[in-house]
């Protein structure tokens, strides 16, 4: 596929903006807490419950619901790919977190997608949001192809912070879970997070959401199986529910498809945004933590199917 191919199908496909419009970052290297979520994360007990996950685990994830805190690491792939990073994370407890590195769309910020990351911290995981070199918002000119680098953009940062787990002095030192990491994305950011999947595979991945996403990037489904979820409005004009539906099978590992029958491309608010909000919590906390009430919650979610 030319470049040139790539960037006409990538503007036709992909968001043009964020998936929320919520507070803007902060401007220092400092933390400050997050606003709290809508609701907290569900205890559970351990049963025979199928699990969607490729690589279970036993136990259960954590029954409090975390206050969270972000920061920023000013990290740069090379001097013409700076990639600084907020991290959402839960201020206390001591772990380990799994780890989630999530992609934005096409002119989005990693603040826009916060009322939808700081649940997920709240709920015990760890969630780096990279701002892109050339797609994000307020950068000079997008460049629709950039997409190509971005999966190596969202490993590189998935490293840097791991990194953090055995640095002297770090709030999150001791505190993140190597063996537990995954990927999200919406819109250009599912895009990326199906490349790390395929052509530039990372095969640290255990888990991946995919939101508004499509295949779009050169490679195959290849090397260790990775549950995914894929969560697609039935009314999106900008990435078609097809395309969102072609992505699912095309996945040859144990999936789900979570439709959202009234949705469109950028999802914010009401039953829609809060399915989502709870599906993919649960989504993660039966993956990465193991946890069989989550997956039996996911099994009798409306308008889910997959793999359970």
């Amino acid at each position: 596929m030319g470049r040139r191919t790539f960037a006409l199908l990538l503007a036709a496909a992909c968001a043009t903006g964020a998936l929320t419009a919520c507070s803007a970052d902060s401007d220092s290297g400092g933390e400050q807490a997050a606003p709290a979520a809508t609701s907290a994360p569900q205890s559970a007990a351990p049963s025979a419950a199928p699990s969607l996950s490729a690589k279970p685990t036993l136990g259960t994830a954590p029954a409090k619901a975390f206050s969270v805190k972000t920061r920023k690491l000013q990290l740069s792939r090379g001097k013409d790919r700076p990639l600084p990073t907020t991290v959402w994370y839960p201020a206390s407890g001591n772990g380990p977190f799994p780890v989630i590195v999530f992609s934005h769309g096409l002119t989005g910020r990693p603040s826009d997608y916060n009322d939808l990351l700081t649940p997920w911290a709240r709920a015990g995981f760890v969630v780096a949001a990279p701002a892109y070199p050339h797609t994000s918002g307020g950068v000079a000119k997008i460049d629709y192809t950039d997409v190509l680098n971005q999966p190596a953009d969202a490993s590189y940062v998935l490293t840097k912070v791991l990194a953090l787990n055995s640095k002297n002095g770090d709030a999150l030192k001791g505190r993140l879970d190597p063996d537990h990491v995954a990927a999200a994305g919406h819109s250009a950011g599912g895009i990326t997070t199906l490349g790390m999947l395929s052509g530039t595979r990372d095969e640290r991945l255990t888990a991946a959401v995919v939101l508004a996403g499509r295949v779009a990037l050169p490679g195959s489904f290849t090397g260790p199986a990775v549950s995914v979820l894929v969560v697609h409005g039935k009314l999106d004009r900008t990435v078609p529910y097809a395309d969102g539906l072609a992505a699912y099978k095309a996945v040859p590992w144990p999936k789900g498809l979570l439709t959202l029958p009234t949705a469109g491309h950028i999802v914010s608010s009401g039953k829609p945004f809060r399915q989502m909000v709870d599906a993919s919590t649960d989504f993660w906390r039966s993956t990465l933590y193991g946890d069989a009430g989550a997956q039996r919650r996911l099994a009798q979610s409306d308008n889910l199917t997959g793999d359970f």
